[in-house]
């Protein structure tokens, strides 16, 4: 008679099981839920939590070797020693907490392993898909810039399809099989036409430098490759400029307001970003060093701009009110001056170094390039979204690049595990 053996489940398995079961839910609903204003931060908080139950914190001494994860520490300690020279009372407008959400980068990254590498990809495909279907028909049915029910504006929404055209077009130049190519690259093809029918003129010429930098550090070798490439897509971007009616709307707008604020008048989308960086540029001057204390710019504008250069830009205030300086730059001096300017700085170079580490540099040139053209024109880094998503595709590149390493080792130590065969009789005549 033939008994079956019960074998009893320890309550310290049934523990990790479902922290297993936990940790690949809060992976794959953190990729959906990053794109809702109230959803982000209880999400952020949960995959926290899930981190340290996942014994994360003994694993920092090996994140911590991570290029970026210094970078972020780093960026994120000057601006919390800033606050030690800010006018607490001030610092009511907390926008600059968001440059703490890079944070997120240690947990995610952290959790990631073989089997819970999938959840996450699902989940950051699924939120993509859902946020790009809304942006499509926000656009193309009810003609409506960004995403309004998301709280996404137009610049979010570009600066997510500049970057989907960026990460197919990469994907497109990796893989060989050519029927993955031409889809891949259609697929580009089609976030950039959305693209252009955006009204952000900043994140639409980055996503262009970007792609273009791309092909040339992929092609640099094969010279009749880049030459063809660059022309295929420099026709293709004409083509794009010409039918846009939404750019060369934009285009002309440029060209009013330029001539509006030769006048003096600076109500208008460029006139007051030039008012900003002005006056924003005259903050650093005046504290170029330790910056006026996290969380002080905003309050400084207001007090500078009825007195500064005769009172020029006075009305601004009207026109929009000033929650930052358009430019991460000169938004980081204000804060924390030279000491933070060299923070950011160091903080980019570091999101470089770790995909290069990871042999990904094209793509890590690609993204840092595209993040610091995109901070030129607008606080990039303070986007309440795009950082986060752009951190979580880092991780899971790393995480991507470590599986890839993991079965290349696995069939390596199998074929030399296996005996050797003797030499057959053609083998032996050839000897």
């Amino acid at each position: 008679m033939n008994e079956k053996v019960a074998v009893p489940c320890s309550p310290l398995y049934e523990a990790r099981a479902w922290q297993e079961v936990a940790a690949k839910f809060v992976l794959l609903f953190f990729g959906i839920a990053l794109w809702s204003k109230w959803l982000s931060l209880g999400t952020g908080i949960l995959l926290t939590f899930i981190w340290i139950l996942d014994s994360g914190p003994r694993r920092l001494g090996q994140i911590i070797r991570e290029p970026l994860v210094l970078g972020i520490l780093l960026l994120c300690a000057v601006l919390a020693v800033g606050l030690l020279w800010a006018d607490y009372p001030e610092a009511g407008r907390m926008k600059w907490r968001r440059y703490f959400g890079f944070l997120v980068f240690i947990p995610f990254l952290s959790l990631l392993n073989r089997d819970r590498l999938p959840w996450a990809i699902a989940g950051l495909l699924t939120g993509y898909i859902i946020v790009l279907l809304s942006g499509v028909y926000q656009w193309a049915v009810s003609g409506v810039q960004g995403i309004p029910p998301l709280n996404i504006s137009y610049l979010v929404f570009s600066s997510l399809l500049g970057i989907g055209v960026i990460l197919l077009l990469y994907l497109a130049t990796a893989i060989g099989e050519i029927k993955w190519k031409c889809v891949l690259g259609l697929g580009s093809l089609f976030l950039l036409l959305i693209q252009f029918g955006q009204y952000g003129r900043g994140p639409l010429l980055a996503t262009l430098l970007a792609v273009f930098l791309m092909v040339f550090l992929t092609y640099k070798t094969e010279r009749k490759a880049l030459l063809g490439i660059i022309a295929s897509l420099t026709i293709v971007v004409a083509v794009l400029v010409y039918g846009s009616n939404s750019f060369q709307a934009r285009l002309e707008q440029v060209e009013v307001e330029a001539k509006l604020s030769q006048q003096g008048k600076y109500d208008t989308s460029l006139g007051y970003r030039l008012a900003m960086w002005d006056v924003g540029l005259h903050g650093i001057l005046e504290h170029p060093f330790f910056g006026h204390g996290t969380g002080m710019p905003e309050s400084y504008f207001e007090k500078t701009v009825a007195t500064y250069k005769g009172g020029i830009y006075r009305d601004l205030p009207q026109y929009v009110g000033a929650s930052h300086y358009h430019n991460d730059w000169i938004e980081i001096g204000m804060h924390t001056g030279a000491l933070g300017i060299l923070a950011y700085g160091f903080f980019l170079w570091s999101w470089f170094q770790t995909l290069r580490a990871h042999r990904l540099p094209v793509l890590g040139a690609a993204l840092v390039f595209f993040i610091f053209l995109s901070g030129l024109t607008d606080t990039f880094a303070l986007y309440s979204k795009i950082p986060t998503f752009l951190v979580v595709i880092t991780a899971i590149a790393i995480a991507w690049q470590k599986e890839g390493n993991w079965r290349k080792n696995q069939e390596a130590s199998f074929s030399n595990s296996l005996p050797a065969r003797s030499p057959g009789p053609e083998r032996l005549e050839n000897i």
